[in-house]
């Protein structure tokens, strides 16, 4: 029911290495003001809320911003047979070093939001201290840390919700590649899984080169790479999120008492990308976008 606040954006088409493409929703702003990158989630779209209001708040702040569309998320199919996943990270770093190489002058900021965050951490852990030097911060919210045992929590209870939607949108999206990759992937598999365990089992993994869904998980959970982060990072999330059990976060907080670049807040209430707060039903304030924002500032100023 959240009114819409995106700004006006201008899209561009950017060619990549494989002859495929990536759609950019872009805002500019003047010389040497901060460029934020957005990262949305599963199965997100430049229609997305929170993808809206983050736009929002970085124009409201005079910053340039990005939202990233991934593979198979823009109002165009892309023309490879691969689409996009909580691991890969090729896309993200393609945009990284073209946005930097283009305005290297410019502070150089990140946000992922669920499936987004995840490839945003699992990027900054493969960078290490070879990240770039313009990068000053990063947030991630509401991210699926533990891919296996966030699939299996969506299998329960209320969760099968999301689940259920999920799986139509990536459904359709995967019938739309058998019609033109027959002898890749077949209709008939496609229309066989239940759940989304099975739907990675069976056409993610296979399709993006990994053995089977456990080993899709296994090799592309942010979980092991937060470690190896040390851009200043907020991890955002709320213990009552449907897409995760909470032990996870108990988990990621041991780790990041280890790592002084990961800056975590894990409120009780939340739930999976929403934080609404605000005295009045009528008057919501989204609490999420804003914290980033002001995470990211002083990460700059720090």
């Amino acid at each position: 029911m959240r009114r819409s606040t995106r700004p006006s954006t201008r899209a561009e088409r950017w060619p990549t290495p494989d002859d495929d493409f990536l759609d950019l929703h872009r805002i500019d702003a003047p010389a040497g003001a901060p460029r934020l990158l957005i990262l949305h989630g599963l199965e997100g779209t430049i229609r997305s809320h929170y993808a809206g209001g983050l736009l929002h708040e970085a124009q409201r702040r005079g910053w340039a911003a990005d939202l990233l569309i991934f593979r198979s998320c823009g109002d165009e199919p892309n023309r490879a047979l691969r689409l996009y996943h909580s691991g890969e990270t090729s896309d993200l770093d393609f945009v990284v070093r073209r946005l930097i190489a283009d305005d290297p002058a410019r502070p150089f900021l990140i946000a992922g939001v669920s499936l987004g965050g995840n490839v945003l951490l699992k990027w900054l852990g493969e960078q290490g201290d070879r990240a770039p030097q313009q990068l000053r911060g990063a947030a991630a919210v509401s991210v699926p840390f533990d891919l296996a045992r966030g699939s299996r929590h969506l299998d329960r209870g209320f969760s099968r919700f999301y689940q259920a939607h999920f799986l139509r949108s990536l459904r359709r999206k995967a019938l739309e590649k058998s019609a033109r990759f027959p002898d890749a992937i077949r209709q008939e598999v496609i229309l066989r899984p239940r759940t989304l365990y099975d739907f990675d089992d069976l056409v993610t993994a296979p399709v993006h080169g990994f053995r089977d869904a456990d080993d899709y998980y296994a090799r592309s959970s942010s979980l092991p790479y937060l470690a190896r982060v040390r851009t200043p990072t907020l991890l955002l999330s709320a213990r009552d999120d449907p897409f995760l059990p909470r032990e996870v976060l108990d988990e990621v907080r041991d780790i990041a008492r280890m790592n002084p670049s990961l800056h975590v807040e894990f409120v009780e209430r939340g739930g999976h990308v929403g934080f609404i707060s605000g005295l009045l039903p009528w008057r919501p304030f989204y609490y999420a976008e804003w914290r980033v924002a002001e995470f990211l500032a002083s990460s700059m100023r720090g």
